[in-house]
């Protein structure tokens, strides 16, 4: 089998890499080795430890040729880089290896399902396969059968050029895979199709889960299926969605499609559908289940729009998110940091019942590292309008999080962070009524801000563009409230 195309990207990102300091990067969200990173892929349990890939353009810090990135943790946090995994280096995939997924085999090998591509994007040549690769956790090889899924196992009526990003899983009561891809249908928009294996290599069509006729954005990529907590989720990632109030922005958004399944007859039926993150900077979610019963997803930390910027200096380009345990209340997904994240939490700084009346600053609370939950409540008689917290501040910059009590909604703004383009740079969430009270957690690694509202029923995940010496925080109001503040440095 020909490796040299691996065998460079290999080589580069193990000389490049080596050229970029810990302290250039986030402490803890995971990075590109070099270059260019954007959809997580692969995220799985192999032997015991959490594997991550991603798509990866190792030889330049803007999109390039899909090749898929590898790292490996043993607890969501620290991460170890492994080698490059693949690179679009066959007929089928020449022009990227495109996002996908793995599974653990029966045998024990790991098996990597992945979108190949061939001919150019946007031409009537252009062909989106699925593919397979196996390996033992670093070292993979395409499988000599590939494509595994082609466009003679499609429906009529779907695309063979917008048919992509494969979710595979293992069935343990039925002994069998299942794979969940996206497609373009005959209307122009997105749908999700299921596939079914014995063995993770011979595939057969089964059915279209969902469909967008148009109502939930165009192309729905990413798709993500599993059932929690009684209730079946499938998470989509459309291209070009509408806004619609606050819930949904327009452009490449996320949302999750809840419902019921029927496991034998294979029906989706949808009750309701919601953003996953009101922030700035998240698509194409992926998600995994621990051996301990766990629902963890991990996302592209980035927006499509804003993608071609970067700190300055920087020698990579994208993020992954924070990985979140999901769960759902009242049918809705709450989202929270993996409990992991606890065990490098240091330094605290505890602060009760602080009475704030306009601004005020905290002793022991700065810092561009750090896990702070903020709890406010309104002063006795007194309803408050505005509440602000201005993190990676100082004289010149500022990123602020506004809570408005009358309008029920927290705005994130990063106006003044330093981003110096003419694009969205704030976004609303809605949030329950509490009558002026709530809780704020905000999770900062030096590029980032990852707000949990309420216990994670809304998140908002936005870069930050800041110098990292603007490390200040500030609380504001307009009128008195009361503030409880836990913070932690992240070791």
């Amino acid at each position: 089998m020909n490796q040299t195309k691996l065998t460079e990207a290999r080589n580069y990102e193990k000389e490049q890499g080596a050229k970029i300091s810990e302290k250039e990067r986030p402490l803890f969200h995971v990075t590109p080795t070099a270059g260019w990173m954007n959809d997580p892929n692969g995220f799985s349990v192999y032997k015991g430890e959490y594997h991550l890939f991603y798509q990866y353009h190792p030889y330049d810090i803007n999109w390039g040729p899909m090749h898929w990135g590898h790292v490996k943790s043993a607890d969501f946090i620290k991460w170890e880089r492994l080698p490059a995994a693949m690179a679009p280096d066959r007929e089928y995939d020449a022009q990227g290896v495109f996002s996908g997924s793995a599974a653990e085999l029966e045998d024990g090998r790991h098996l990597l399902m992945y979108t190949g591509v061939q001919g150019k994007d946007s031409t009537p040549q252009c062909r989106q396969t699925q593919c397979v690769a196996i390996g033992d956790g670093v070292n993979y090889e395409k499988y000599e059968g590939n494509p595994v899924i082609t466009g003679k196992h499609l429906p009529q009526g779907c695309s063979l050029s917008d048919f992509r990003d494969p979710k595979i899983w293992r069935d343990e009561k039925k002994k069998c895979y299942y794979a969940v891809a996206g497609n373009r249908t005959s209307d122009g928009s997105g749908a999700v199709l299921l596939f079914q294996s014995a063995d993770g290599f011979s595939w057969e069509y089964v059915t279209m889960l969902d469909r967008s006729r148009n109502e939930y954005g165009r192309m729905w990529e990413c798709p993500d299926f599993f059932e929690t907590d009684g209730q079946a989720a499938l998470i989509i990632s459309p291209q070009e969605m509408r806004a619609k109030g606050l819930e949904f922005h327009n452009g490449n958004d996320v949302a999750c499609l809840t419902g019921s399944y029927d496991s034998e007859k294979h029906i989706f039926t949808r009750k309701q559908a919601a953003a996953v993150d009101y922030g700035l900077d998240f698509y194409a979610p992926q998600t995994l289940e621990t051996p301990d019963g766990r629902r963890i997803l991990i996302a592209w930390m980035q927006s499509w729009e804003s993608s071609r910027f970067h700190p300055d200096g920087a020698k990579w380009a994208g993020m992954c998110t924070l990985p979140r345990e999901l769960s759902f209340k009242e049918g809705r997904l709450i989202q929270n940091p993996v409990r992991e994240l606890f065990k490098y939490r240091i330094n605290p700084v505890i602060h009760k019942g602080v009475r704030l009346e306009k601004t005020m600053r905290l002793s022991g609370i700065t810092g561009r590292i750090l896990d702070m939950t903020v709890d406010i409540r309104p002063d006795a008689g007194r309803m408050y309008q505005k509440f602000v917290i201005y993190i990676a501040e100082n004289k010149e910059y500022a990123t602020r999080l506004i809570y408005r009590p009358g309008k029920n909604t927290v705005c994130i703004d990063r106006t003044d962070s330093g981003f110096r383009y003419h694009i969205v740079s704030k976004r609303e969430a809605p949030v329950r009524d509490q009558g002026g009270s709530i809780r704020l957690r905000l999770v900062l690694d030096r590029f980032s801000a990852e707000i949990f509202i309420n216990d994670g029923e809304q998140v908002m995940s936005s870069c930050l563009y800041t110098p990292v010496e603007a490390d200040g925080i500030l609380f504001e109001t307009d009128e008195a409230v009361w503030m409880d503040v836990e913070k932690y440095d992240i070791c």
